[in-house]
């Protein structure tokens, strides 16, 4: 045969000489978000829900600004935070996304910090008493729109737990319905953990109950704030409307520090 073989150039794959930290984390994100994501919405399809009726709270307590930031990047918008003071650090310090973020305060509130909360906070989902609910009324800007609230039930009677007991729900709901700057939108509970889906739902159930016991008194309440990283799967079935979940989305969190 005549004539010369043709070489071809080999193709080399370089790596950029410095790949920052964060690419990995982010699409490590990326991939869990969107695999929380996919249980909602299996979730809301095997209740014969429409996904869209879910939403997601990333929750962020204890994980630093940045990764909030690369959550956000991945298209997150809606971030819980429990402890004034971090919470006050990390919003400060995502003041460039302020529009684009949404802040929901999860955490037990004490009467003494609620100002910085009722100034940086578009949601508090845990208003256990009255006394919480009437100080963020009175100390919320009349500049901002009235700070979206519910009410903490103690769904499963736990001595250690914040909330409202069921039987007292709809009188401080009613109350809290009243105050000025305010604008009660559902209900918020904590359930105890249990190992199994069939056995998570029940707590969850109790709480859809009572949600629609006080939508039928007249109420205009819209959230129910239930599950999390363990247990979402069967707030979904049972109606929840907002899913808190943090470990699911950004690992397990270090209290050492």
């Amino acid at each position: 045969m005549g004539g010369s073989m043709r070489r071809v150039p080999r193709r080399i794959h370089t790596m950029p000489a410095s790949v920052p930290a964060s690419v990995p984390v982010m699409s490590d994100l990326a991939a869990r978000l969107e695999s929380v994501h996919q249980r909602i919405a299996d979730a809301a399809r095997a209740a014969g829900r429409d996904p869209a009726t879910v939403s997601l709270l990333a929750v962020s307590k204890t994980f630093p600004a940045d990764d909030v930031r690369a959550a956000h990047a991945a298209g997150q918008r809606a971030f819980g935070e429990n402890y004034v003071q971090e919470s006050i650090d990390k919003i400060d310090a995502l003041a460039d996304l302020r529009a684009d973020l949404e802040w929901h305060f999860i955490g037990p509130l004490q009467s003494n910090k609620t100002r910085p909360v009722a100034e940086r906070f578009d949601w508090v989902h845990s208003v256990d008493r009255l006394k919480i609910a009437q100080r963020l009324s009175e100390q919320r800007p009349a500049h901002l729109p009235p700070l979206n609230v519910c009410v903490q039930v103690n769904i499963s009677g736990e001595a250690s737990k914040s909330g409202v007991a069921p039987g007292d729900v709809a009188e401080v709901a009613r109350a809290v319905a009243a105050l000025p700057s305010l604008r009660l939108r559902g209900l918020m509970a904590i359930p105890e953990p249990a190992g199994d889906t069939e056995a998570q739902r029940a707590p969850h159930r109790a709480l859809r109950a009572l949600f629609d016991t006080l939508r039928a008194d007249g109420l205009p309440l819209d959230t129910l704030s239930m599950g999390m990283s363990a247990d979402l799967d069967a707030a979904v079935l049972e109606g929840a409307t907002i899913v808190r979940v943090g470990t699911a989305i950004f690992g397990a969190r270090d209290y050492s520090h």
